[in-house]
């Protein structure tokens, strides 16, 4: 029994030495080590059959399996990186140009020469540092004191400053001092002929990277001078970014940021975000029982073995909240460059440093994002691909990957470009391209089977017949929402999660007791513009023929179609003010006319959001002509020609100027 007693210790010994190995091996911060020091010789002390060590063994073995001091080195080289883009993804060239430009800011910070700054009141000294350190590639600057010296960095920034102490003025202490407070990046190494232990370590505690005694060997100032430097650069080089695409379902948020990945070389993680309502899954638990487990922040660094992966959180404006916490609250620490340098997890109960991570955020409206998490993150906008664009995308990406994933490529069927066409305006509707992608699947089946089935010889041409066959009736007519102009009805631009949508507003009066119905699950938002619209066209009756007392015995109906479906937003205000114009004046509005805009009590109309999205919305319509708010015309202007072709835009900024354009002449028959 004695002898089993003994083995099972020599057991526990061995697991605490390995575990103790490990940490050493890991290369974990001195505060980090500690920790774990500390852990393991509390296991020392408990049993391995108490629940306790088991805990304590796994918290170890996670720490010391994080990459604590494990990055990848950036591939930056922008011709790779442009093709990796343009490999997986058509248009969306503002996009690329946004990413492109991060690269190159890191190409110019990392091929920047070191910029040192030599303080000295001898003159012999001065020169001899500044002709090595100058032949070393260093861009050397000199100053005989210490108020020449603050007046070189109140000029420009320096990666690191070489400074004696005695010196007439302010003096190598004050220098140092100064640049901690105000340039805590910088580092400073002192050399002086007054070396003394007080004065060294004076120095050292005030934030001195190194201190160096005269007479000194100049090799020794060279490897102090690499190590300050590449200190410094790693500190500046690890600092990531946080961008955030936004757009509609379907147009490559999620693609492009992998291709991101794979253009700066490095690795890739994702975490879905939808429907999250625990904050634990962000900030992880707490070690307060078996199954605690870290967030999903850390595990996926852990699992990508490295500090500087791209981590993309997908669906941010789809989190839940409920009494578990607020998982939003938790990632303003997360996405902080302020902060995330030292990120606590609950489990881990130490710092991880999150600023090297590259985060990219995804949400198709970036409204429904938290305001403070939005002020954290720039914001890329992915707007929905027009009618070419998705053509062009069809032909290059959908439908090769369809033929090759139904196993059709011995015998590859020839999409012809007017079959894609109709695909794309008769059976889908959408900003993005996943509808056209499964319908184009659809085809591929069906000719699969007909391969199988041996009813097809041959390659397969698909043509327009060939797609009402294999997917029937078309779904949607290219053509105004109404088949002539009526009295009280006009067309909206509105921009939803899924990009830009086409809405009817139908006004109706009736004998009443002055009451504004509004019907169709509007939003307060559309209510609110609704009693705008209504108060401005009574205080401005007189002007537009409208007799003055025509509110006081009747009631006006407002709806708006497809009432299942919830709806709000300013957009639709200049669109109701037309309905209910068309409605007192008689004047049957404009079919082929769409409108978008917020309005005001005094008849102006205020810019809105979405511009594009919501033109691609009005030609997939079929519609001719769009009236938008003047103060859109710098979003207007730099559309390119593929977006507005085909589109007449009329700015307008008062009620009065869309009335003329929307509004024809009074209908033979007054209502």
């Amino acid at each position: 029994m004695k002898f089993f007693r003994k083995s099972e210790e020599d057991e526990q010994e061995a697991v605490l030495d390995e575990l103790r190995q490990k940490i050493a091996d890991a290369k974990m911060p001195p505060e980090v080590e500690k920790v774990a020091l500390q852990e393991l010789e509390t296991l020392s002390k408990i049993s391995p059959s108490a629940s306790e060590y088991t805990i304590g063994l796994t918290y170890i073995d996670y720490l010391v399996s994080l990459p604590w001091n494990r990055r990848t080195e950036d591939t930056l080289d922008l011709n790779r990186a442009e093709r990796i883009l343009n490999e997986g993804h058509y248009g969306l060239y503002a996009v690329k140009e946004r990413i492109l430009e991060h690269m190159a800011v890191k190409v110019l910070v990392a091929n920047r020469k070191p910029r040192l700054l030599i303080v000295d009141d001898e003159e012999i000294a001065r020169k001899n540092l500044f002709h090595v350190l100058s032949r070393d590639s260093y861009e050397v600057y000199t100053a005989a004191d210490g108020n020449e010296a603050l007046d070189r960095l109140r000029s420009m920034e320096f990666d690191a400053v070489i400074t004696d102490i005695k010196m007439p003025g302010k003096d190598g202490i004050e220098i140092l001092e100064h640049i901690r407070t105000k340039y805590p990046d910088t580092r400073v190494i002192i050399i002086t002929g007054y070396a003394t232990v007080p004065s060294a370590v004076e120095a050292m505690k005030k934030g001195a990277f190194y201190y160096i005694a005269k007479p000194f060997k100049l090799e020794e100032v060279r490897t102090t001078l690499r190590q300050a430097l590449e200190e410094r650069k790693e500190a500046r080089s690890v600092r990531g970014s946080v961008l955030c695409f936004a757009g509609p379902p379907g147009t490559g948020k999620t693609s492009m940021g992998r291709a991101v990945a794979r253009a700066l070389g490095r690795k890739f993680a994702r975490i879905s975000l939808g429907g999250m309502r625990d904050e634990a899954e962000i900030r992880g638990h707490r070690r307060t029982y078996v199954g605690a487990r870290p967030g999903r922040i850390i595990e996926e660094i852990r699992r990508a073995e490295a500090g500087n992966p791209v981590v993309m959180l997908d669906e941010l404006d789809k989190i839940g909240h409920d009494f578990k916490g607020d998982p939003d609250a938790a990632l303003l620490e997360v996405l902080d460059p302020e902060q995330n340098h030292s990120f606590v997890d609950h489990y881990l109960d130490v710092p991880f440093d999150l600023s090297g991570v590259l985060f990219i955020l995804t949400a198709n409206v970036v409204e429904n994002v938290q305001t403070a998490l939005r002020d954290r993150m720039e914001v890329i906008e992915f707007s929905g691909y027009t009618q070419e664009e998705k053509a062009e995308i069809a032909a290059r990406f959908l439908i090769p990957r369809q033929i090759r994933d139904k196993g059709l490529s011995a015998h590859s069927p020839v999409f012809r470009q007017e079959a894609v066409y109709k695909i794309i305006n008769e059976y889908t509707h959408e900003a993005g391209t996943r509808s056209l992608e499964r319908k184009i699947a659809d085809i591929c089946r069906k000719i699969a089977r007909d391969t199988v089935s041996g009813a097809g010889t041959g390659p397969v041409e698909v043509d327009s017949s060939f797609v009402e066959h294999c997917l029937g009736q078309r779904r949607y007519l290219c053509g105004a929402p109404e088949k002539e102009d009526r009295v009280g009805v006009t067309a909206g631009l509105v921009w939803a999660e899924s990009g830009g949508e086409i809405i009817l507003v139908e006004a109706a009066k009736m004998r009443g007791k002055k009451e504004l119905i509004l019907t169709g699950s509007l939003g307060e938002v559309m209510k609110e513009s609704a009693q705008a619209a209504l108060s401005y066209i009574r205080s401005n009756a007189e002007s537009f023929g409208i007799p003055d007392d025509f509110f006081e015995h009747h009631d006006i109906h407002i709806h708006v179609p497809s009432g299942a479906i919830r709806k709000d937003g300013p957009s639709a205000g200049i669109t109701i003010a037309m309905a209910l114009l068309s409605l007192l004046t008689g004047r049957p509005a404009r079919r082929e006319v769409a409108l978008s805009g917020e309005i005001t009590l005094t008849g102006r109309i205020l810019p809105v959001g979405g511009i594009k999205e919501k033109i691609l919305a009005a030609k997939r319509a079929c519609i001719t002509d769009i009236v938008l708010p003047e103060a859109n015309r710098p979003e207007t202007d730099a559309l390119p020609d593929a977006v507005k072709g085909g589109i007449a835009l009329h700015l307008v900024s008062s009620i009065e100027e869309a009335a003329r354009l929307v509004l024809r002449e009074r209908h033979p028959r007054t209502l």
